[in-house]
């Protein structure tokens, strides 16, 4: 029922500006949840258990980070059907983000473009509200970046920080340090940097594993503006590092694809079908370097369930839904998890 009702409902959700909608519709979903009309409208997904990173997800199909920012609607998106929830970014201290507007749709395109700039409510805040998460049985995901006033050399301040905090709450821990919308975050993705990032990580993973007797394995987010050379190096540096998993991508800086639209001089990352290829190539580039030893959840324009059978072919694993999920709805979850 609610896959009927979605293309009127987005239609009207797109005669409005593009974050109030978002926050309207995110809304909506908790008040549905709650009061159990979500669950009578949504058929339960088919059981496709992936084991992964020493997790077994109940499907393939996850949601990436930036929908749910405050990680206060991951029941209602679990009965949406996604197996996965990635919620963040979520930052040691709270953020307002870039000065509004900062999300605008190009449908032409089947795309956004987005310079949210990690508005959050806090690490703290954003994980007593996953606390408050009763229902979902699926994977959850905490998404953890620096605070937009941390200068780069303390950036790994930041990062340990929310990822002490976040580890008793989290299956998994995503460290982002790809996003376009925080200045200079992408310089992170350097090897010297990005090894340093990930021995700070790992040596606080193997610190909490310890003390705690449980393991939270954790993954970095790349960027699909990586030329062959530093793909490589990046490998590398995953390899030896001994990361736990990758996603690729995030959003794009490129304008390739959109130049014609008047929205394509807005500064942000592009996101939705005109990455859908790129991004897809970057999973098989990372895959040819990689293998198996670190594994890849794929994201970037998935808009079909061939998308993502695509990404499945380029090597990863599981696969998450942003802008597909935005276009199409909850459908594409299900057409996904029947086709993989």
């Amino acid at each position: 029922m609610l896959n009927s009702f979605y293309p009127a409902a987005r239609a009207a959700l797109f005669r409005i500006d593009a974050e109030r909608a978002h926050h309207f519709s995110m809304a909506g979903l908790r008040s549905m949840e709650k009061l159990g009309l979500l669950a009578a409208m949504t058929s339960p997904p088919e059981s496709k258990p992936v084991h992964f990173a020493g997790l077994e997800f109940p499907n393939p199909v996850g949601l990436a980070a930036g929908l749910d920012k405050e990680a206060n609607t991951i029941d209602a998106l679990g009965t949406l059907g996604f197996g996965h929830v990635e919620v963040g970014t979520l930052t040691p201290k709270p953020q307002d983000g870039n000065p509004s507007p900062r999300l605008f749709r190009l449908p032409e395109h089947q795309a956004l473009i987005n310079r949210m700039g990690f508005n959050n409510p806090g690490i703290e805040q954003g994980l007593a509200n996953a606390r408050g998460s009763t229902s979902f049985k699926g994977i959850t995901g905490i998404n953890i970046g620096k605070n937009k006033v941390t200068p780069n050399e303390k950036a790994n301040d930041d990062y340990a920080i929310a990822f002490e905090k976040a580890y008793p709450h989290a299956d998994y821990i995503t460290a982002n340090f790809s996003s376009p919308n925080t200045p200079g975050l992408r310089d992170l993705q350097s090897e010297d940097a990005a090894g340093r990032l990930l021995e700070v990580l790992k040596n606080l993973q193997t610190k909490l594993n310890s003390e705690t007797g449980r393991y939270v394995p954790f993954a970095l987010k790349v960027a699909p503006d990586l030329d062959p050379a530093q793909i490589a190096g990046l490998a590398r540096v995953f390899r030896e590092g001994g990361l736990d998993f990758m996603i690729a991508t995030n959003t794009t800086i490129s304008r390739e694809a959109v130049k014609s639209h008047p929205h394509a001089d807005q500064a942000g990352g592009l996101s939705g079908a005109p990455l859908t290829q790129h991004a897809t190539e970057i999973i098989a580039a990372f895959y040819a370097a990689l293998g198996d030893a670190v594994p890849i959840i794929g994201a970037g324009g998935i808009f079909t369930a061939e998308d993502a059978l695509a990404k499945r072919e380029a090597g990863a694993k599981l696969v998450q839904l942003y802008t597909g999920f935005v276009y199409r709805g909850p459908q594409l979850i299900h057409d996904i998890i029947k086709a993989w």
